[in-house]
């Protein structure tokens, strides 16, 4: 007669189930996904950063756009966003070509325009040298940024 096996012998297959290990495993790489998910989402500062950087990036184009064009080119700040025009035939138009067209800030962005005479336009001459210091504050949040336009046309970012 061939041994039967009862539901009482201990068995030597593995039971079903996960083991602690397993489970922690499973756990941490849970949580390691949940992490950078939560650091990959745009925050106020790099949001303002990318803002910041896309404006610094414009006004430098601006600026040799006035150089290789042979024509002054104006920067306007407002508190709703930004725009360029440039000197022809003793009138400023709108500066053509993507990137200088009116550029809004985005959404929870404000800025603030600090230049002698408290007016939110520079120019930019045919050498790129600037009309006057200025400097545009962005803020978002508690979080700010400053751009600072320099006489000799020079475009720096910092959190000042």
């Amino acid at each position: 007669m061939a041994p039967s096996s009862s539901p009482c012998a201990p068995s030597s297959a593995r039971a079903n189930g996960f083991s602690l290990v397993e489970m922690l495993v499973v756990l941490f790489v849970i949580g390691l996904l949940a992490a950078v998910v939560v650091l990959s989402l745009p925050g106020d500062e790099r949001i303002l950063r990318n803002e910041a950087e896309r404006f610094a990036a414009r006004t430098i184009a601006a600026r040799d756009e006035a150089i290789v064009g042979g024509a002054p080119v104006v920067l306007v700040v407002g508190p709703a966003g930004y725009y360029f025009q440039r000197r022809v035939d003793g009138a400023w138009q709108a500066l053509p070509g993507k990137g200088f067209d009116l550029a809004a800030w985005k959404q929870g962005t404000w800025a603030t325009v600090a230049q002698p005479g408290g007016r939110g336009r520079i120019v930019f001459d045919t050498l790129g040298l600037a009309s006057g210091d200025g400097a545009v504050r962005l803020d978002r949040g508690d979080r700010h940024l400053v751009l600072r336009i320099a006489r000799d046309g020079k475009v720096t970012l910092d959190a000042a």
